[in-house]
C-alpha cells in the first residue's frame, strides 16, 4: 500500500507565493490580463497597485508603450495601467484597424442597448430582453416581457435588471425572479426615460419632472421638477447630478440629493435634445441634437466649449468609455459611427461597414449566424452617400466598452465593432 499523503501536503494554495514571486509573474502579463488580475482578490489587488517591484518589473517590460504617453510613471501602478488602457482605447478608436461582427439577436425590431462588464443587454419587438456575452455573443440570460406594458427603457448591474414600462418599474434578479413596484406607488404620468444607478431609478416623465425611486423601499423618494415640457432624455453621474433634455432643446442640471437646479442651458442651434452623457471626470455634458447638432458645456465653468454640427441627420445616441476623456462615440440617422474629440468636438474618424468586401467569415449561434465584416472609415460626410443604407442602417443606440462599440439599429440585428491598435 502507498503511504498515507497528509491533505496538508497534497493542497497547493497560490498565498504561499512570496509577493516578490507573484510581482515576477504579474509582470510577464499584458494589459488587460493584469487588469483582470487585479480584481481576482485584494491581495492581488494590493500587489498590482502599490507594490513598488511590481511598478519596476512592469515598467521595465512593458516600458515603451508606457513612455509614450504623458502619464504620471511614479504614480500608482493602477493609475499607470488605467491611463495606458484609456490611451490604447483612444489609439484604437481613431487609427487602428477594426472589423464588425453582426448577428440576429432578436425576431423583431432591438431600440436599445447596455453594455458593462463584458456583457450587452438588449430589448426588442419580441418581448424579451436578452443578456449577451460582449466576447463569443452567447446568450446568457433571457428576460420576458410578455405581460407587461411596452418596455420603455432600462439598465442592468452585476446582480439585476432594472426596466421601465409604461408607468412601473421592473426588477429582475440576475437568477430570473422578478418583482414589479405596484401601481399605487407607480409614476402616476409616463415615463419617457430612465437612468439607474444603485440603488436609485431616475425617471424622466412627460410632465417635465424627474421622479426618484428608491430601489429597496419601492417607493418614489423624491420628485425633482426639471423641465417645462417632457423630458426627453436623462444622464446622471457618480456625482450625484443629474441631467435632463427636453424637446425645445434646453438642458437642466440638478443635484439628486439637494432637488436644487444646478445649471440649465439652451445652446443655439439645437432644435431638440435627443442624447444626453455627462462625463464626471471632466464635469463635461454632451447632448445630441434632432437636426444633427452635438454641444459641450464644461459645468465647472458653466461655459460652453464647443458646439458643431457633426452629422447632417438626427443624433440619436453618444457614450463614451468609462474615465476616458478624450474620445466620444456618437451615432444616428445616418448609419455613420463616428468618433469624436471630448475637448474641441471635431470629428477624428467615421466609420461605416464595408458594402464592396463579402463577408470575412460566418458562424452558426443559437439565434442564427454571426458574420464578420470589414470596416472602412471615411475621410468626410461627402462620402456617405455612396455608401447603400443597408450597410448603414440607422444607429438607434450604442455602448461603448474597452476597444469596442456595440450598435443597434431597430432592426432584428445586433453589430460588435471591434478596434485594435
Amino acid at each position: 500500500m502507498k503511504p498515507k499523503t497528509s491533505s496538508k501536503a497534497k493542497r497547493f494554495n497560490v498565498e504561499l507565493l512570496d509577493n516578490d514571486i507573484l510581482c515576477v509573474v504579474f509582470a510577464f502579463l499584458d494589459l488587460f490580463d493584469i487588469v483582470r488580475c487585479a480584481a481576482v482578490c485584494k491581495s492581488w489587488n494590493l500587489i498590482i497597485s502599490k507594490s513598488r517591484l511590481m511598478h519596476s518589473l512592469y515598467l521595465e517590460r512593458w516600458g515603451n508603450e508606457a513612455s509614450s504617453s504623458s502619464m504620471d510613471m511614479e504614480g500608482p501602478l493602477n493609475m499607470v495601467l488605467e491611463d495606458l488602457a484609456t490611451q490604447r482605447h483612444r489609439s484604437a478608436l481613431v487609427e487602428g484597424s477594426f472589423i464588425v461582427d453582426q448577428w440576429k439577436g432578436h425576431t423583431a425590431g432591438i431600440d436599445q442597448c447596455r453594455m458593462k462588464m463584458g456583457l450587452i443587454l438588449t430589448s426588442g419587438g419580441d418581448k424579451f430582453m436578452r443578456l449577451w456575452s460582449s466576447e463569443n455573443y452567447k446568450c446568457l440570460e433571457e428576460y420576458s416581457l410578455s405581460d407587461l406594458a411596452p418596455l420603455v427603457d432600462f439598465d442592468f448591474d452585476e446582480s439585476k435588471v432594472v426596466g421601465l414600462t409604461g408607468t412601473r418599474i421592473c426588477i429582475w434578479r440576475r437568477n430570473g425572479t422578478r418583482s414589479i413596484f405596484p401601481s399605487r406607488e407607480g409614476i402616476c404620468t409616463k415615463g419617457l426615460c430612465m437612468r439607474y444607478m444603485d440603488p436609485e431609478a431616475m425617471v424622466g416623465c412627460e410632465d417635465g419632472t424627474v421622479r426618484v425611486f428608491d430601489m429597496y423601499s419601492k417607493s418614489c423618494s423624491r420628485i425633482i421638477r426639471m423641465q417645462n415640457s417632457r423630458v426627453t432624455c436623462l444622464a446622471v453621474g457618480d456625482d450625484q447630478l443629474v441631467l435632463s433634455g427636453s424637446p425645445y432643446g434646453s438642458i437642466a442640471v440638478s443635484g439628486l440629493l439637494s432637488n436644487q437646479q444646478v445649471a440649465t442651458f439652451t445652446p443655439p442651434n439645437m432644435r431638440g435634445v435627443e442624447t444626453l452623457c455627462y462625463n464626471p471626470c471632466s464635469h463635461l455634458v454632451f447632448a445630441g441634437s434632432s437636426n444633427g447638432y452635438a454641444a459641450c458645456w464644461d459645468l465647472r465653468k458653466m461655459q460652453s466649449l464647443w458646439n458643431t454640427r457633426v452629422s447632417p441627420n438626427a443624433v440619436y445616441s453618444m457614450q463614451y468609455l468609462r474615465n476616458d476623456t478624450s474620445t466620444l462615440v456618437i451615432g444616428g440617422v445616418d448609419g455613420v459611427v463616428r468618433i469624436v474629440d471630448q475637448n474641441t468636438g471635431k470629428i477624428l474618424t467615421r466609420c461605416v461597414m464595408d458594402p464592396s468586401v463579402a463577408k470575412l467569415t460566418s458562424r452558426n449561434s443559437l439565434y442564427g449566424s454571426v458574420e464578420r465584416r470589414k470596416v472602412k472609415r471615411l475621410k468626410g460626410d461627402g462620402a456617405i452617400g455612396s455608401i447603400p443604407m443597408t450597410a448603414r442602417p440607422r444607429i438607434k443606440c450604442l455602448a461603448v466598452g474597452m476597444g469596442k462599440v456595440v450598435t443597434i439599429h431597430n432592426t432584428e440585428y445586433i453589430r460588435m465593432w471591434k478596434f485594435n491598435k
